[in-house]
C-alpha cells in the first residue's frame, strides 16, 4: 500500500488553520440581550401571522364561502355567460390558493426554525411568500430559544434581494448537506471581502488569525446556562466570537459526536446543553468566554479539568491536524489519497523495469543507459496519459473531418489524401502523444462514470457530489465524495471510509456503453501522488481554486488543464472560458473554448450566466446540476462552464470573482484563478506550483508531481491542430477542385519496370509480403506488425512509438532492441550493402525506398494520373487509373489477428483509403464518360463502391452514368437499391434532389418495389 502523505503527517505541529473571513478585523465581544423593540417586533409578527393564517380563511368562509362546489358541475356550466359573479368566484379561488401557499410556507419555516435544520425546504413557486413567512417567523422567534438556529436569511431582513435571495442564501437553501455549508462559507468570505476591501491592516489581521490557530492555542467555549427565556445557541456563539452567525456549522463540525462532560454527544446543531464544551476555530475571540485548556483562571478547577479532558478527544490530539478550516473549509474538503488494494501477483512476473498499468507509464519504454536520451520525447506529455489520449483522439477526428470536407467540396481546395507531415517540435509532440496516450484508461473511466450514473438513476438516487477521482496504480478507480452517500451500487464498493467509492479495474472492464449524460465532466488531471493519478472536479469546488507560483509555471498548468478539458473523452458538452492566455488554444476545440480579453468581459458574461443558471435550476426544481443530469432532464442544459483565469486579478476583481463563485459549485461553474502571491482573496482551495514541478495544496493534504504543458509543447500541439484545419496552409486556396490536388504525397515510388521493389508488401486486403523469407513462427506476428507500422509512416517512426504500439502495456528496452535487431536482419540489405532499415538524423526508424507497399503504389499511380504524366496524356491517365483500381482487394490489413494492430485506432488511414479509392473510381468514370462508355464507367464506380460504400459522390456519379444508358428500369432499380441501403436515415438531401432531376417518378418505383 503506498505511503500516504498529508500536511498533518509531516510535522507534529499542525499548520495554522486559516480564519474566516481571513481579513476580518476582530470585533469587541457583545453579548446581545433582548430589547423592548424585539418584543414589539415579535408581537407585531404574531398579529400579522394570526391575521394571514387564521383571519383570512375565516373571513373568506364567512363572507364569501368555501371554494369547493356543492356538487359536480354539469355540462351546461361551460355554456353559461361570464358574469361579475363568475369573475368574483374565480378570484376567490385564487385568494384561497394564495392563502394555502402562504400557510405552507409558514409551516415549513416554523418546522425548520424549531428543529434547528437551518436550511428550510423550498415551497415551489413561492419565493416572495416564503421570504415574507421567513421574516415573520424569524421576528416572532427572535426572542425565543430557537432563534439562533434559524437560517442565514435572518441577517437579510428588510433588504432588497435580487431573485428573492442573495447568492449565499440561495446556496444555503438549495444545496443540501456539507456542500451547502461550504457554499455558505465561500459566500461569507465574499461578503467579508466586500466589506473589508480597501481597509488597512488586512495582512496583519490574517497573520494574527493564523497564529491563533496553532495547535498550542486551540480555544474552547463552555455553553452558558439559560438566562430567562434566552438559551445559548451555536448561531449566537459564532456571531459573538467569530463575527458571523453563519459559521455555526464550523463549530458543529469541530465538535460533532465528541463525548461531552455529561457523557452525551453533539448530534444536531440545535441540540446543545449548558455545560457542554465546544472547541472553537482558531480565529475565535471573546475574552473570558473563550477559554484555553490551560489558561482558564475565571472558572473552577472542575471546569478546567473538563476542558482539558475534552481537548484530548479532538483530532489534533491524535495527530490528525486541526479540524475545520475557517472560510476555506479545509477540514471538510480534505482530498486524501485512497488506500489501494494489493496488486494481484501475476502468473508470470515481469521485471521491475516493466511499467505498472494504470499509472500512465505503461506506454513509455524505460531508458537503457544513455541510448534513450539521444532521441528523447517531451516528458510532459509522456507522463500525461489522459491528456495525451484526449489530444490524440481530437487530432484524429479533426484530420478525418478535414478529409471529408475536402472530398465533399466543403472547402475551396484539396489538401490531398493525408495531412502534412509534421516536423521539428510538432513531430516530437505527435510522437509523445502516440507513446503517452492511454485510450483504454479513458474508455474505462468514461464507461465507469456513466455506468454509475445509470445505476443511481435506476435506483432513483441522486448523484453524489464528487470532489476528486483517483486512478490508482493497480487500475482501480476511487471517487472521493463530499459527504457520505450511502452504499454504492454494484459493482462499486465502499472504499476506505464512507466518503470513498471504489471500482476495481476488472469490474470496470465489464461495463458497456450507457445511454446517459456524463455525470462528472469537470474532472481534470492535476498530477500523480504515490503512483495514483488525481483528477479534481473543478465544477464541484465550493468557490474559487487559486494557483500560485511563477507566471511560466502557472501557464504550463493552466494549459494542461485547458487542453484536457477541451479534448477529454469523459464529458459530453462544456464551455471553457479562458482569460489572460497568451496563446490561442481555440484550435483544440472551437466548439468548447472561448477567449475573453479581460476581467470586465468575464464579469459581464458570468454574471448573466450565473443568474440564468440559478433561475433555470429553480424553474426545473433541481437542487444542483447533478440532479439535472439524471432522469428525464435535458442533459445539455446542465453542461459545466469552467473559467480559467491565467491573469492575476486585482483586489477589487478578486472580490467580484468571489461573489460570482459563492454559488458556483451548485450551478456547475468552476473557477481556477492564477495569482503571483500565496493568498488570493476569496479562494476556497489554494494550490501552488513550484519550479521543480510539484503541485502543493497543504490544506487539502496534497503534494503531487504536477501535470503541465510547457509553452514549447503547447505551441506544437496547436500547430498540429492548425495544420489539420482544411481552411489553413498551402493547398487550401481556391484553385483545384474535386479530383485535383496541389499536395504531393510524402513518398512516391517508381512505377516503371525499372522501379521494381526488392520487398513488396500488400496491405490493401489480406496481408502478404513478397521478397522476404517467412520469419520465425513465434515472432512472425510482431515482425509483420512492426513492418506494417513502418510502411504506413514513410517519414519515420520513433523507437518509443514502435515499442508502445507493439506492447501497449509496456516493455523493457532490451526486449525492444532485440526485436529491432531481428527486424533489421529479416529485412536485410540492398545489393549495394545499404540496410533496408536505418536511423535518420533524429533517431527515427526509416525504411529504404526498395521496401514498398501496395498503398504506396496506389497513391503514386493516382498522383501520376491526376498531376503527373496522365495530365497531358489521356491514354496514360486511363492506364494508370485502371492499374490503381486493380490493386484494391479489400480493407486495410483485412486478415489482421484479433487483439493486434490496436495502434490503427490512432491512424486516419481507415478514412484515407476509402477516399483514395473513391477518387480513383471517380476519375476513371470521368475518363470513360468522356468517350460515352457508360458501361465502363459503371464498372469502375461499382468497383470503388466495394471499398467505399458510404461515399455519396460515387452514388451520384453512378446515377448519372446509369441515366446516360437511357434505361429507366435500370435507373429505377438503382434508386430502389440506394433507398434500401439508406435505411432509417433516409436518402441524403443532395441525393434526393439528384433523383428528382434524373427520375421524377422514383418514389413511385420505390413504393412499388417495397
Amino acid at each position: 500500500m503506498p505511503r500516504r502523505r498529508t500536511s498533518s503527517s509531516s510535522s507534529s505541529t499542525a499548520p495554522p488553520a486559516p480564519s474566516a473571513p481571513r481579513n476580518r478585523t476582530p470585533q469587541p465581544v457583545r453579548v446581545r440581550r433582548r430589547t423592548f423593540g424585539d418584543f414589539v417586533k415579535a408581537f407585531l409578527a404574531f398579529v400579522v401571522l394570526l391575521v394571514l393564517v387564521a383571519g383570512v380563511p375565516l373571513a373568506l368562509a364567512t363572507q364569501i364561502g368555501w371554494p369547493f362546489p356543492d356538487g359536480a358541475p354539469g355540462l351546461d356550466w361551460l355554456q353559461r355567460e361570464i358574469t361579475v359573479h363568475t369573475f368574483l368566484s374565480i378570484l376567490t379561488v385564487v385568494v384561497w390558493l394564495a392563502w394555502a401557499q402562504f400557510t405552507a410556507c409558514v409551516l415549513v419555516e416554523v418546522k425548520a426554525a424549531v428543529s434547528g435544520v437551518g436550511v428550510p425546504g423550498r415551497v415551489p413557486g413561492s419565493g416572495p411568500s416564503q421570504l415574507l413567512a421567513r421574516q415573520l417567523v424569524a421576528a416572532l422567534l427572535l426572542v425565543g430559544a430557537t432563534a439562533a438556529s434559524l437560517t442565514p436569511g435572518l441577517s437579510q431582513l428588510g433588504q432588497s434581494l435580487e431573485g428573492n435571495q442573495k447568492p449565499a442564501v440561495a446556496a444555503a437553501q438549495q444545496t443540501p448537506g456539507l456542500f451547502a455549508q461550504q457554499q455558505e462559507q465561500a459566500a461569507a468570505t465574499a461578503g467579508a471581502l466586500a466589506e473589508q476591501a480597501g481597509q488597512a491592516g488586512q495582512a496583519a489581521a490574517r497573520a494574527d488569525g493564523g497564529a491563533a490557530a496553532a495547535h498550542g492555542d486551540t480555544k474552547y467555549y463552555r455553553i452558558q446556562p439559560p438566562e430567562g427565556r434566552h438559551h445559548d445557541s451555536l448561531w449566537e456563539v459564532a456571531e459573538r466570537h467569530l463575527g458571523d452567525g453563519r459559521r455555526y456549522k464550523e463549530i458543529f463540525e469541530l465538535n460533532k459526536d465528541r463525548v461531552q462532560p455529561d457523557g452525551s454527544r453533539l448530534s444536531e446543531a440545535s441540540l446543545i446543553r449548558p455545560g457542554w464544551i465546544m472547541e472553537m476555530p482558531g480565529d475565535a475571540r471573546g475574552g473570558e468566554l473563550v477559554e484555553m485548556p490551560d489558561e482558564a483562571p475565571n472558572v473552577s478547577e472542575q471546569v478546567q479539568q473538563q476542558i482539558s479532558d475534552y481537548a484530548k478527544t479532538g483530532d489534533h490530539a491524535q495527530g490528525g491536524g486541526a479540524r475545520g478550516g475557517g472560510a476555506h473549509g479545509a477540514g471538510d474538503a480534505q482530498v486524501s489519497l485512497p488506500e489501494q488494494r494489493p496488486a494481484p501477483t501475476p502468473a508470470n512476473p515481469v521485471t521491475p523495469a516493466t511499467p505498472v498499468p494504470g499509472t500512465g507509464q505503461e506506454h513509455a519504454t524505460p531508458a537503457a543507459g544513455q541510448a534513450e536520451d539521444s532521441f528523447g520525447l517531451p516528458e510532459a506529455l509522456l507522463a500525461s496519459p489522459l491528456l495525451a489520449a484526449g489530444l490524440l483522439g481530437a487530432l484524429g477526428r479533426r484530420r478525418r473531418q478535414a478529409l471529408w470536407q475536402s472530398a465533399l467540396g466543403a472547402v475551396g481546395g484539396r489538401r490531398g489524401m493525408e495531412p502534412p507531415t509534421p516536423t521539428g517540435d510538432a513531430q516530437d509532440v505527435q510522437d509523445a502523444l502516440l507513446v503517452g496516450a492511454d485510450p483504454e484508461g479513458v474508455r474505462l473511466l468514461d464507461r465507469s462514470l456513466r455506468g454509475l450514473a445509470a445505476s443511481l438513476t435506476a435506483e432513483s438516487r441522486p448523484l453524489p457530489v464528487v470532489y476528486a477521482a483517483w486512478m490508482s496504480g493497480n487500475g482501480d478507480l476511487h471517487l472521493q465524495l463530499a459527504q457520505p452517500a450511502g452504499k454504492p451500487p454494484a459493482p462499486w464498493q465502499q472504499g476506505q471510509d464512507q466518503t470513498f467509492w471504489m471500482l476495481a479495474r476488472a469490474d470496470a472492464e465489464g461495463y458497456e456503453d450507457a445511454e446517459t449524460a456524463a455525470p462528472y465532466p469537470g474532472l481534470v488531471s492535476l498530477g500523480t501522488m504515490d503512483d495514483s493519478r488525481l483528477l479534481l472536479n473543478l465544477e464541484a469546488v465550493p468557490g474559487i481554486v487559486s494557483l500560485s507560483g511563477t507566471e511560466a509555471d502557472r501557464a504550463a498548468v493552466f494549459a494542461s488543464v485547458a487542453a484536457e478539458l477541451a479534448t477529454n473523452g469523459w464529458s459530453d458538452r462544456m464551455t471553457i472560458t479562458l482569460v489572460g492566455f497568451g496563446d490561442d488554444l481555440t484550435p483544440l476545440a472551437p466548439n468548447r473554448i472561448r477567449h475573453l480579453d479581460g476581467f470586465e468581459d468575464l464579469f459581464e458574461t458570468m454574471s448573466a450566466e450565473t443568474r440564468q443558471r440559478r433561475g433555470a435550476l429553480g424553474a426545473a426544481g433541481h437542487d444542483s446540476v447533478l440532479t439535472g443530469r439524471t432522469g428525464p432532464a435535458q442533459h445539455t442544459r446542465w453542461a459545466p462552464h469552467l473559467v480559467l483565469c491565467a491573469a492575476q486579478p486585482s483586489d477589487e476583481q478578486a472580490v467580484q470573482l468571489a461573489e460570482l463563485a459563492a454559488d458556483a459549485g451548485r450551478l456547475g461553474i468552476g473557477y481556477l484563478v492564477g495569482t503571483g502571491g500565496a493568498d488570493l482573496p476569496g479562494a476556497a482551495w489554494e494550490m501552488e506550483i513550484t519550479g521543480e514541478g510539484r503541485l502543493l495544496a497543504p490544506l487539502l493534504g496534497l503534494e503531487l508531481d504536477a501535470q503541465s504543458l510547457p509553452v514549447a509543447q503547447r505551441r506544437a500541439v496547436v500547430e498540429l491542430f492548425t495544420d489539420a484545419d482544411p481552411d489553413s496552409g498551402p493547398g487550401s486556396g481556391p484553385e483545384g477542385g474535386p479530383g485535383r490536388t496541389g499536395h504531393t504525397p510524402p513518398f512516391l515510388v517508381d512505377i516503371s519496370e525499372q522501379g521494381r521493389p526488392a520487398v513488396y508488401a500488400r496491405l490493401v486486403g489480406p496481408y502478404e509480403i513478397i521478397g522476404l523469407d517467412a520469419p520465425d513462427g513465434e515472432r512472425s506476428a510482431l515482425l509483420h506488425e512492426a513492418l506494417a507500422l513502418l510502411l504506413l509512416h514513410r517519414e519515420g517512426v520513433h523507437p518509443r512509438v514502435l515499442s508502445s504500439a507493439l506492447w501497449p502495456r509496456g516493455v523493457t528496452a532490451d526486449v525492444r532492441d532485440a526485436l529491432l535487431e531481428r527486424l533489421r536482419a529479416w529485412l536485410g540489405t540492398d545489393p549495394d550493402g545499404t540496410p533496408r532499415l536505418a536511423d535518420d538524423a533524429t533517431g527515427r526508424l526509416v525504411l529504404a525506398k526498395s521496401v514498398v507497399s501496395d498503398l504506396d503504389v496506389l497513391r503514386s499511380l493516382y498522383y501520376e494520373a491526376t498531376q503527373g504524366r496522365g495530365v497531358d496524356s489521356r491514354q496514360v491517365r486511363g492506364r494508370l487509373l485502371t492499374d490503381a483500381l486493380v490493386l484494391v482487394r479489400g480493407p486495410l490489413l483485412a486478415d489482421r489477428p484479433e487483439g493486434r494492430y490496436r495502434w490503427l485506432t490512432h491512424e486516419i488511414v481507415d478514412a484515407q483509403l476509402p477516399l483514395l479509392v473513391a477518387d480513383t473510381g471517380l476519375a476513371l468514370s470521368e475518363f470513360h464518360l468522356e468517350k460515352n462508355r457508360a458501361e465502363k464507367a459503371i464498372e469502375a464506380l461499382n468497383a470503388a463502391l466495394r471499398t467505399a460504400p458510404a461515399d455519396e459522390r460515387l452514388w451520384h456519379e453512378l446515377l448519372r452514368a446509369t441515366h446516360t444508358t437511357g434505361d429507366p428500369g435500370r435507373l429505377r432499380a438503382l434508386a430502389a437499391d440506394l433507398v434500401a441501403r439508406s435505411g432509417a436515415r433516409g436518402v441524403p438531401p443532395r441525393t434526393e434532389a439528384l433523383l428528382d432531376e434524373l427520375l421524377p417518378t422514383w418514389r413511385e418505383g420505390v413504393a412499388a418495389a417495397g
